[in-house]
Order: C-alpha cells, then structure tokens, then sequence
C-alpha cells in the first residue's frame, strides 16, 4: 500500500525535521509526505525542500502565497494526491502532538474500514496530562456538541489525525467544503458520514505540541461553533453511496 501523509505548516521549523525523521524511521517502505507550507517566515519551507531533495521519491512540497488555513491546506494537498497513485491519504499535525508511531495502527484499523480515526475519546485515548482543567473541558465539550448536533458516529469529531481510504476522498465533494479552522475535521466527517462510509476509531495520547506556538485562536473556536449548524443544510442533498 503506498500511503501519502499531508502535513500543514505554518513556522514548524523546530518540529518538521524531527518529523520526518521519526516517520521515515518506520517499517512502511512505502510512506510518504507531502508538505503543505503557508510561506512559514521561519524558513519551514526551505527545510521541506532540502528533505525533498534529498528523498525526491518520499517527501514533496507545496508552497502556499501565505497563511490560508488549515482546512484549504488539506484540501489542496488530497486534490493534488488524487492525481496520483497513493492508496492511502493521510493527515497530521506537524507539532508532534500526534505520535508518529500511531501511523501503524491506522494503516492496519483501514484493512477493515474507509477511514481511520486517531481517536483521544474512545477506550485507551487520552489527552495531555499536563492540560488545564478548562481545555480539557472545552476539547471534550466542542467535541460532544458537534457529535450531538450532526449525530455522527465517532467519538473524536474533531481530531486531524486520519487516514483515508483513496476511494473514499475519491468520493467527497471536496470542492463543497468551506470550514478552514479545525472545524474542517468536522465537516469532513459529517460528508463522509451522509455518503455511508465506515469509520474506524484508534485510541491514541494527543500531546501537546513540544516546539513552537498553537495556532489555536478565538477565531477559530466561534467558527466551529457556528459552522457545526450550517452543515446539516449545506449537505441535506448527500444521500448514501450506491455500493
């Protein structure tokens, strides 16, 4: 199975190196990256493309004019790897606060699934021990309140830790999406829920990033919650997939 992960970025210069090597570090001969880069000021991009040079077959890069955000950065990325021959696609953040290791588990969990989900809120996921009470409350609230609202059936709605199934993406009105904050992971699910497709839940550990700032802001966090009741309308045309 050739397998393409995307990773944003936005000043990851600290992280994406130590990345990268970690994943290239795992027994998946056929892994590869693509480098999804907002014109980081940090010189992320320069670092992308030194790797890229050096690992022509395994790592490719996308420079972006700026900072457009995460959603229309992951959409790009799946656009420009449906034009080639990946079987799987995948996402990531590049701060570390998804385990390298754990790419493993989601390629084996979509043996039997259409996408696979690092999960923080099934049996065995957890969140960062050392988070505030408050962010815990508010990771676990936004992902109850958009659960309940679209009635989807994975416990983290929320998280960009995936793998997807060719097919699947293949499948998504992708040129519909709108959401662009992690409101996106969101959107995503709830079409690919509406066309019928089966998710698959792996427990993982989400850390905090360990270099460089969140890219959290207040912004985001009012567009997920008004984004979450206009889905329902924007996609009431989807119907289940003919399989």
């Amino acid at each position: 199975m050739k397998i393409t992960i995307i990773i944003p970025t936005y000043n990851e210069a600290e992280n994406l190196p130590k990345l990268l090597t970690a994943l290239f570090e795992l027994p998946l001969p056929d892994l590869n990256v693509l480098v999804v880069d907002d014109n980081s000021q940090d010189g992320t991009g320069q670092i992308a493309d030194d790797f890229a040079s050096r690992l022509p077959n395994r790592v490719s890069v996308l420079h972006r004019a700026g900072k457009l955000g995460l959603g229309s950065a992951y959409i790009q990325g799946f656009i420009e790897l449906l034009k080639g021959d990946s079987d799987a696609i995948g996402q990531m953040d590049a701060d570390f606060s998804h385990e390298p290791g754990k790419v493993q588990k989601l390629v084996k969990a979509l043996e039997k699934s259409d996408i696979a989900v690092g999960s923080r809120y099934v049996p065995g996921g957890s969140l960062d021990k050392d988070w505030p009470f408050w962010r815990k409350w508010l990771s676990t609230f936004g992902n109850f309140y958009a659960r309940s609202i679209l009635r989807l059936p994975i416990r983290d709605t929320t998280g960009g830790f995936r793998l997807w199934k060719r097919e699947t993406l293949a499948a998504l009105p992708l040129d519909r999406v709108r959401s662009n904050g992690y409101v996106f992971q969101v959107e995503m699910a709830y079409i690919t829920h509406k066309l019928g497709f089966h998710f698959k839940e792996v427990p993982i550990y989400f850390a905090e990033r360990r270099w460089g700032q969140s890219k959290m802001s207040f912004k985001i966090q009012v567009e997920a919650a008004v984004r979450v009741w206009a889905l329902p309308r924007q996609y009431r045309d989807l119907k289940p997939r003919s399989k």
